[in-house]
């Protein structure tokens, strides 16, 4: 499956629901430029990923698709799903940049103690 394969897909739903682009467009406050990229499968086309998903999903709620259920069908083909990280590993990378940042702070607090002791002898 790939954009146009989804695209067909939206079509085909709207169609069979007997609403037209203008329609859609009307009731999701989105162009219908923007909405015939969508269904043509014209990924160049397309904005910044997170307002795509916002097109889907309201896309589908105007034309009585379950949203959620089109954000997937439109993830499958989406590459930039596929190459994120799953969200365990982004939590690992946080919680290792956090102890490799206290293991740095802890060390200049030693050394500046260290300075301030021999700072203090005669």
């Amino acid at each position: 499956m790939d954009y146009a394969d989804f695209g067909r897909y939206l079509t085909q739903q709207r169609e069979l629901r007997g609403m037209t682009l203008q329609e859609v467009s009307s009731a999701t406050k989105i162009s219908a430029g923007m909405l015939a990229a969508l269904e043509e499968g014209r990924a160049e086309r397309f904005p910044g990923r997170i307002f795509v998903l916002h097109y889907v999903r309201a896309y589908a709620t105007a034309i009585g698709l379950q949203p959620d259920e089109a954000v997937l069908r439109f993830e499958e083909v989406d590459g930039t799903v596929r190459t994120s990280p799953p969200p365990a590993a982004l939590e690992r990378d946080r919680r290792r940049r956090s102890l490799v940042i206290l293991a740095v702070l802890l060390a200049l607090m030693g050394a500046g103690v260290a300075a301030l002791l021999a700072a203090g002898r005669p």
